[in-house]
Order: structure tokens, then sequence, then C-alpha cells
């Protein structure tokens, strides 16, 4: 008896292994063919970054290879998924296609559209939650609602995280990571009968990847990017950050991520966020392999500082989903602030000084550093997007959603989820008990990068400034040797902001009801 053929539908889970909704599908058939839609309305979007489709596009290489070493295959569609899925389903006579759910606007309206047509032509779709520990659905307060405060959801995702660990195989309702399928049977295209053979011809088939160039994109900062494409590449950088590096000559940056992971000249960061964003990661993965550092540590005695590195991580990986369930439940955040009075801020909105924030021409060392790295390599240290993110919005008095287009234009990783969740943070516009927080460039820089290692190395034509003025940004105007000057006084501008943030209307006001 043949097996019937089903479909799997990639998106943001560009990995065979610990990948739910096929390991789904592969557990009905053999018989799974997967596909990836090269959908113009992500990839022509205003703010899709060139970094993140070159990260697209050598994970697919890699993911294609991956699909035939499992017996099958993965085809690569170009155009509006919405029209191509039901044709190609209608092509293979596949009854049923899988794929795992999203939490963003444009994806859950899209995946919508595309179940609506594939149920019209007669087709089932399967979903599934995989790129989460714990369902956004799962997560509420006492009485029933989301979470707007990441202390209560930490506790709440943490005891079901605990209750899922007991349970064993993320197939099972647990979190055990699955293993990667084999065994897979492929189909010969010749062989399909008509009409299906009429249908699978005009389908807009990749049988080439599209270059970069060809999708109207250019990227140079491949080689200075710490994110690598790729299933394998994830799983690799997962076990350097968790089991160390032998013959690197330093420790585990796992077990020193607490405070390692604030310091932009060190590697002390997994450097897993464009893996995570696109899935050649699995969260699943992630939390299994710290838990297996965990038990290390535990074995050997138990030192504090490196429990407290593993307990920091697990809570960075429960930031994610704190913004991602966030999203899910309040998508209306993509579209402005989710504290109303700030509909009202009166930003200045320079808009010389955002073009110099963005190239990294402000006058503050730890600033352009920071966005040099960006523009250069496509990736910011976290540290150093809090600091920026802080600098435009509350020194240069510019709309937080700028900065957030920015970032989404430049960072590999750009996730709108974690991307607005964290410029609504810095903004102090988001979800967040303690809305005024305002960041000071030198002594950000004076804690976080004490020798400004990583300030020399992004602005090479500052190695010759004294640490000291480097880290102020009181540089001399000899010795700035064309570097500018500080467009602004943080001083003078922290308080302006403080006075513009006091004058906005209070929750409840009529103004903010209007």
């Amino acid at each position: 008896m043949v097996a019937e053929r089903w479909i799997f539908w990639h998106r943001r889970d560009l990995r065979l292994a610990d990948n739910l909704g096929l390991a789904r599908a592969v557990a009905a058939t053999p018989a799974v063919t997967g596909v990836f839609v090269l959908d113009p309305a992500i990839l022509g979007a205003a703010d899709m970054a060139p970094a993140r489709v070159w990260f697209l596009l050598e994970s697919l290489r890699e993911l294609q290879q991956c699909w035939r070493e499992a017996g099958s295959r993965l085809l690569v569609l170009q155009g509006d998924p919405e029209l191509l899925l039901p044709q190609l389903a209608e092509a293979l006579a596949a009854p049923v296609v899988a794929c795992n759910r999203d939490v963003e606007p444009y994806g859950r309206s899209r995946d919508r559209r595309v179940a609506a047509a594939l149920q019209a032509a007669g087709r089932k779709v399967l979903v599934d939650w995989d790129q989460v520990l714990v369902a956004p659905e799962a997560l509420k307060t006492g009485g029933g609602d989301p979470y707007r405060v990441y202390g209560p959801f930490l506790r709440n995702w943490r005891g079901q995280v605990k209750r899922k660990t007991a349970a064993g195989s993320a197939l099972s309702g647990g979190i055990e990571p699955v293993a990667a399928p084999a065994g897979l049977v492929d189909f010969d295209p010749a062989a399909l009968p008509e009409p299906r053979a009429s249908l699978w011809v005009t389908l807009p088939l990749q049988a080439n990847l599209p270059s970069l160039e060809e999708l109207g994109h250019a990227f140079e900062g491949a080689d200075l990017c710490p994110c690598r494409p790729g299933e394998a590449a994830a799983l690799a950088q997962l076990q350097r950050f968790c089991d160390g590096e032998p013959g690197a000559g330093r420790g585990i940056p796992l077990l020193g991520y607490e405070p390692g992971r604030n310091m932009p000249g060190e590697a002390g960061t997994s450097g897993l966020s464009a893996a995570l964003k696109f899935g050649t990661l699995s969260p699943r993965q992630a939390w299994a392999a710290a838990q297996q550092a965990r038990q290390v540590v535990v074995a050997l005695g138990g030192a504090e500082e490196a429990l407290t590195s593993i307990g920091v991580w697990e809570q960075e990986l429960a930031w994610r989903e704190f913004y991602q369930q966030a999203l899910f439940h309040f998508p209306e955040l993509a579209e402005g602030p989710y504290r109303p009075q700030w509909k009202h801020f009166p930003w200045d909105n320079h808009q010389g000084h955002y073009e110099a924030w963005c190239e990294g021409l402000t006058g503050m060392p730890i600033i352009d550093a920071a966005m040099r790295q960006l523009n250069e390599s496509g990736w910011m240290h976290n540290r150093c997007r809090m600091i920026v993110a802080s600098y435009l919005v509350k020194d240069l008095i510019c709309d937080w959603r700028w900065g957030e287009t920015a970032f989404m234009q430049r960072l590999v990783d750009g996730d709108l989820a974690a991307n607005n969740g964290g410029w609504q943070w810095s903004a102090s516009s988001g979800m967040d008990p303690k809305p005024l927080r305002i960041f000071n460039p030198a002594t950000q820089a004076s804690k976080f990068d004490p020798e400004g290692t990583y300030i020399r190395h992004w602005l090479p034509e500052l190695r010759h400034v004294n640490t000291k003025d480097l880290l102020s940004g009181e540089i001399a105007p000899m010795e700035r040797r064309g570097y500018p000057a500080q467009l602004v006084s943080h001083k003078s501008q922290q308080a302006r902001f403080k006075a513009l943030y006091a004058a906005l209307p209070k929750p409840g006001s009529e103004l903010i009801r209007r």
C-alpha cells in the first residue's frame, strides 16, 4: 500500500531535528515533502534586513541537503503562499499540509488565508506550537488575562516548564527534543499523472536558490556576523556555549554568562539569537543543553556563580517567550506604544540627529561603536542595544519607532516580538512596572567596557585616545582627528526628557481616551 503524501510547510523552523510539526507529520506517514515559500510580502518589506535574507538563504541551502539525506526533498517556491500551497497540494494529491504556528500579525493573517484556501480545496491543515516552550494560550493570570508584567509571567512559565519536563518527549506534551526524521519516502515528479503533472510544471519552483542579489539585497558582513546560518552551525554554537571549546584557553561561556553577557568586548553570549529567530535551533534544544550543564555543575559541587549564570540564561529564554506571548495577545503592539499616553509624546525627531545615530557619528563613542557593529556585521551586543535605544529616545528625543525600524532594517536576528518589546522597554512605553529608565551612555561604557576594548575595536580611529576620555566621550578637539563632537549633552537632554515625560497626560485622563 502506497503511503499518502503530506506536505510540511517550513517558515520559522528551518531544521529537521526537534521540529514538532514535522515530527507529527512523519508520525502519520513517511511520505512527507517539505516546502518553503519565498514570500515577496516578507522579502520585499521595507524593513527587511539584507543580513536576514543572507541567513535565510544559507539556512535553506543546508536544509535542502538535510531533506535529501532524510530520503525526501525540500521544494522552494517563490510567490504568494495562499495561491501556491493549494496548487502544490493538488499536484501532489496531498490531503494534509502541516506547519508550525506563528505569533506575528502578518504570519497569523497569512496562515488563516492559506488554511481557508486549503480547506476550500478539501485539504486538512495540521498546526502545532514549535517556537516556544510554553504555548501563549497556556500562560494566563489567575483572572484569565494575558500577562503584562514579566515577573509573574516568569513564575508561571517556570512552573509550566517544570511540569512539561516531567512529561518527557515534546511529542507527548513534554519538552525533551525529538530526533530528526529518517527513512522518508520521496516522489518522482516525472511519474505524476495528468492533470497533476500539468499543475506541477506551472509551479514557480526554484531549482536553484536565488542569490542575495537576485532578491534585491547585498550583505558584506557575513564574515563579521557571530550568528552562523544552518542547523549544524546552530548546534555547534550551542555546544561551544554550554561546553566550551577545546583548546580555546578560556572558560565555558554559559557558566560565566552573568556577568559576561553584559560585556560587549568579550565573547560572553551564545550568538544564537538568529538561530532561534529562524528556527535553525529550537528553544527545547537550548533548554535541554542548559539543563545538562546544570546537572554537570551540580555533580561537581554546584558552584554558585555557574548556577546563577545558567539561571540567568534561562531567564533570557523566558524574556523571549514573554515578548512572543505579548505580541500574540496584543498584536496592536506592532503598531504603536502599549501605554496610550505615549501617543501624545512631543518627539523632537531631528532628522540629522537620527541619521548620525544610524551611521555611528553621534560623537559618543559607545553609541557609535555599537552602531558601527550593527552596520558592519548585522548584529549588535544586547547590552549595547539597550544603551543605543535609550540614547536615541532619551538623549536625542527621537520616536522609538524610528529606532525599531532601523534595527529591523539591519539586524540578522530581527524579530518583531523581541525587537518591539526591547524598544518599548527602552522607551518606557511598554509593559514595564518601572516606566522611566534612562541610561547614561558614559556610565554604561565605564561599567561594561571599562578598558575600552569594544569601542576601540569598532572605532579604530579612536584607538589612540586615553581610556577615560574614550569612555566619557569628552575627547579634546585635537584628539578627535575628524571624529565628530557630541551632538547633545546627556545631562541637559535627560532633564528635558524628564520634563516632557512629566507633562504627558496621566492614565485615565480624557486626553488619552480620545
